[in-house]
């Protein structure tokens, strides 16, 4: 293990341990908000962007303690399902269900981008139109090597249906133009669902982005929890699926106070460069315990998805409580595996906190903490939404999730900042930089290189070609005082041939690479 990740993992803990609470941050309680989505621009952590059921946004530009508030209109309708991304270009967009004036209802999957940080939209893009077929449950991811988009989602014949000849699959679409335009729309399950929105349905297919730029995803359905992985970014998936564990009692479940509650799956990879680098994890819940006993769990892959682990335990509660609505994030610079979940462990009653659990060891273990500052008591009578929300990136880390008092829903987030906070007598120093990926990626002239310093360094950041020769120095023996750096680098006066390049920071033994795409 190389020296920097072991002192930047530590940052993973540190925030915990030092703090027994943390600052809850009202996002937005107009309009009924519920089922939240977040995200932190990588290239700017200070930038966010939240969004909530059925039609609002939120952006903040001091790191989360403030938002503004926006009602996202398109002419194709907005209808739900938010989804919060970020590209290369620190452009973010918002999925969304349709409910267009001229179509049926939910008949596509929209995208809308703002170029300004969440101030204005555009009317957007779709995807999936398919006659009168309902297109449902959408996640999308950027590839950073070449800002293409991902998106998968549900397919239904006909909405609600018992009909046998009636029946649900997953849908694949990409952009490779920043979301103007979209791919067909292609069917990547092997084996179909009904179409009631219950457990023999095929959803929660949330993609995630492979070390070699495959696109992996995995959902629930009438076999369980399955797999599947397309190697040439999207162009084909394979004929069969694979089986990766059981859901028992189904991915749709009851519990008490809650309107609707799933325990659908989510998809993430390890592209932080450190021990973990490439492994796969799905995380979901499920009722195998007992409908009393709600557990978040986690399966991990070393091989491409082919095998997995055994399911581990998330939650780490005596048995006998509620852990539901679950949702994961890596930070990608640390390699820290972070899930948010709702949990009842220190009520008897329907009281319920927010929990956050983190794993340093790639998904062996997790310590529990509490991140809400006070508990609220849900009712069966107002829908809560159908998932809660986190994105991390360098120490910064954001959970969003939805809450009920006095019969109002609101969204919150908790300011949860590793490299804010001190070390601890006896341990050893996080790591002295952090480098960022550059953008836009892929470069067409020039592109800008992010790093941080954390404490007084003199460093060195150069660009190499595949084969390792030296083809530009950008900064040689600087001395930098801690903070965030940002350098332009003009590929086109330095003659580079489209193809990949690396750029490297280094400082005494600590070395740091990112690979670029040069058009």
């Amino acid at each position: 293990m190389r020296p920097y990740y072991l002192f930047s993992v530590l940052f993973c803990l540190l925030p915990f341990l030092l703090m027994g609470q943390y600052q809850n941050v009202l996002i937005g309680n107009q309009f009924f908000p519920e089922e939240p989505s977040i995200m932190i621009n990588p290239y700017n952590t200070d930038q966010m962007i939240a969004a909530a059921n059925i039609n609002l946004y939120y952006y903040s530009n001091d790191g989360g303690e403030t938002w503004t508030q926006g009602v996202l209109s398109s002419p194709y309708g907005v209808w739900g399902d938010p989804c919060i991304i970020v590209d290369t270009a620190g452009h973010f967009y918002f999925f969304h269900l349709s409910n267009p004036p001229g179509g049926n209802w939910i008949d596509r999957i929209v995208c809308q981008k703002t170029t300004d940080g969440g101030q204005t939209w555009n009317d957007g893009s779709y995807m999936g139109l398919n006659g009168t077929k309902a297109q449902d449950k959408e996640w999308g991811i950027v590839d950073p090597a070449n800002n293409y988009i991902y998106v998968t989602w549900t397919q239904f014949d006909n909405y609600g249906s018992s009909n046998p000849l009636d029946s649900s699959i997953i849908r694949f679409s990409r952009s490779t133009d920043g979301g103007e335009s979209w791919s067909d729309a292609v069917r990547i399950n092997q084996v179909a669902g009904d179409c009631i929105d219950s457990d023999n349905t095929v959803e929660g297919a949330v993609p995630a982005l492979g070390p070699n730029g495959e696109v992996y995803t995995s959902w629930a359905g009438p076999l369980g929890l399955v797999f599947t992985k397309s190697l040439d970014q999207g162009v084909t998936w394979p004929e069969e699926n694979t089986f990766v564990a059981e859901i028992p009692g189904g991915w749709n479940y009851a519990i008490p106070g809650i309107y609707r509650a799933n325990g659908l799956p989510i998809t993430c990879c390890d592209l932080s460069g450190g021990p973990y680098h490439g492994r796969i994890y799905i995380n979901w819940s499920d009722q195998r315990n007992g409908l009393d006993d709600t557990d978040v769990w986690l399966v991990k892959s070393d091989d491409g998805g082919a095998t997995w682990s055994d399911i581990i335990r998330v939650n780490d509660d005596p048995a006998g409580k509620q852990q539901f609505f679950t949702w994961m994030d890596i930070d990608q610079t640390t390699g820290c595996l972070y899930v948010v979940f709702y949990d009842r462990r220190n009520y008897t009653n329907n009281l319920t906190d927010v929990y956050l659990a983190v794993s340093e060891d790639g998904g062996e273990t997790f310590e529990n903490f509490i991140i809400s500052e006070s508990p609220f008591n849900p009712t069966s009578s107002v829908f809560f939404g159908d998932y809660t929300n986190i994105s991390a990136h360098n120490g910064i880390i954001r959970p969003i999730w939805t809450r009920l008092e006095g019969g109002n829903l609101s969204i919150w987030t908790a300011l949860i900042d590793s490299t804010s906070v001190g070390i601890l007598p006896g341990q050893q120093v996080p790591a002295l930089l952090t480098l960022e990926q550059n953008y836009p990626n892929p470069v067409q002239t020039y592109t800008f290189l992010p790093y941080k310093i954390h404490k007084p360094s003199t460093v060195t950041l150069k660009v190499y070609d595949v084969y390792g020769r030296e083809i530009a120095t950008v900064v040689q023996d600087k001395f930098h005082l801690p903070g965030k750096y940002i350098e332009r680098f003009d590929a086109a006066s330095n003659h580079l041939a489209p193809g990949f390049y690396y750029f490297s920071l280094t400082c005494g033994e600590q070395i740091l690479k990112r690979k670029m795409i040069v058009e």
